[in-house]
């Protein structure tokens, strides 16, 4: 998870750590994810505006296009508060696979798309694995 938002960022932490199975970390900028890349994450939670703490960050989309050049296959969820049809649109552009708005669903929302990229990853592992049997 990347977020400038200390407390959101810490917040979102909790929950998950609470309701869910697998391994989180969490960074503050884009620089910090994109130095933890080799340890190939399944899902990026990345936030569309970076900049707070430090205004030389890189920004969302600018981590985004980098993650994705690194490895095609990462999952980035782009997680904003910026609730503009104009942003969602931006984002799956640049190949994020979901963009959810900061809200009181938000949580919700990402459960179900991580449960919703596990399930078709575990689906495309059985298949390679079938195939390679044929």
């Amino acid at each position: 998870m990347v977020d400038d938002d200390a407390l959101y960022l810490k917040a979102l932490e909790i929950d998950f750590l609470h309701k869910a199975d697998f391994e989180i970390k969490t960074f503050a900028t884009g620089e910090l994810c994109l130095a933890h890349l080799s340890e190939k994450p399944d899902v990026i939670i990345l936030d569309y505006f970076l900049d707070s703490v430090d205004k030389t960050a890189m920004n969302g989309i600018e981590t985004l296009d980098k993650i994705i050049q690194s490895d095609p296959e990462t999952a980035v969820i782009i997680l904003s508060s910026q609730d503009k049809i104009e942003v969602a649109v931006e984002c799956m552009h640049h190949k994020a696979f979901d963009y959810i708005v900061k809200s009181e669903t938000a949580f919700l929302r990402l459960k179900k798309t991580i449960t919703q990229i596990v399930h078709t990853r575990n689906i495309e592992k059985a298949l390679d694995w079938y195939m390679t049997k044929m």
